[in-house]
């Protein structure tokens, strides 16, 4: 799986040769779509995905263009699963949460009980390597939270800030985190 930042580019590019398959290097070419999916937005509507998979030349492998407002195998966009990770870093309970988002209760646990011990940690280096590689300044500025989870959301957040001041393009934070984390926001189950 391949997430991609800007979908449309990422179709420009697949079609020119110009993307590279992560197992070998050989070049990507286009090869049909993956299975539609409806992905619920926090707003409560819905955004229907069909991601384009591309097959490698040389080692044969497909990939799936996953676009980075999307986290491989849910059916919630970024933002959704973010806000509950954001909530539960200010320390509400899963319950509260799943109401506030109208989500079942068991989906909000599964998420929460995702973003726990290593994988709180990973984030947080995510967070602070890409804040070091575009705007080592930013981490200055980082101050410890309550919560290991609000620290790691924090390092993200420095991330999103120094990568919009380096590229000047408007974003959602929760698309690049997408970007940053390579999809896995959450632990895999």
């Amino acid at each position: 799986m391949i997430i991609v930042l800007d979908v449309e580019q990422a179709e420009v590019d697949l079609h020119a040769g110009a993307l590279s398959c992560p197992h070998c290097s050989a070049v990507l070419r286009p090869w049909s779509s993956a299975s539609a999916r409806q992905i619920r937005q926090l707003d409560g509507s819905h955004s229907l995905v069909r991601p384009r998979r591309a097959r490698c030349s040389g080692c044969r492998a497909t990939q799936v263009l996953m676009p980075a407002w999307c986290l491989p195998r849910r059916a919630d966009a970024a933002e959704v699963i973010g806000a509950a990770l954001v909530a539960k870093a200010r320390g509400q309970g899963y319950r509260s949460i799943a109401r506030e988002l109208g989500r079942p209760v068991s989906t909000v646990r599964h998420w929460l009980r995702g973003v726990r011990g290593d994988q709180v940690e990973w984030l947080r280096r995510q967070g602070v390597q890409r804040t070091f590689e575009l705007d080592q300044d930013l981490l200055v500025d980082l101050t410890v939270q309550a919560t290991a989870l609000g620290d790691a959301l924090c390092a993200l957040a420095a991330a999103v800030l120094a990568w919009r001041r380096r590229f000047a393009r408007p974003v959602q934070a929760w698309t690049l985190i997408g970007v940053f984390t390579a999809g896995r926001l959450l632990a895999p189950p």
